[in-house]
């Protein structure tokens, strides 16, 4: 081969070397991206998860709520008995 022939082949030796860089870096970044969009599903899977478990500990607060309201009326109630009941002794010992 001649100096000529060697000359004329650079051009198609870059010319496929560019090709070949495209499609590799085109296949990089689909992965890159595909990778992304995996973390991203996963993330929000995660405050999926913990959006439940938020809303079942709230349910559970608001049923213990519940019961304490109902027990302090009930002690309410029973310390106005006692009262009255301490008014009546007062009443009865003077």
């Amino acid at each position: 081969m001649d100096v000529s022939t060697i000359i004329a082949l650079i051009p198609l030796v870059a010319g496929v070397c560019s090709i070949v860089t495209f499609f590799v870096t085109r296949n990089n970044e689909r992965y890159r991206n595909g990778s992304k969009d995996g973390e991203l599903h996963a993330d929000i899977q995660y405050i999926k998860r913990r959006s439940d478990d938020m809303l079942l500990e709230q349910k559970e607060t608001n049923k213990t709520l519940d019961n304490l309201s109902e027990r302090v009326t009930r002690v309410e109630e029973s310390t106005k008995q006692a009262h009255k009941r301490l008014d009546e002794h007062i009443k009865e010992g003077r």
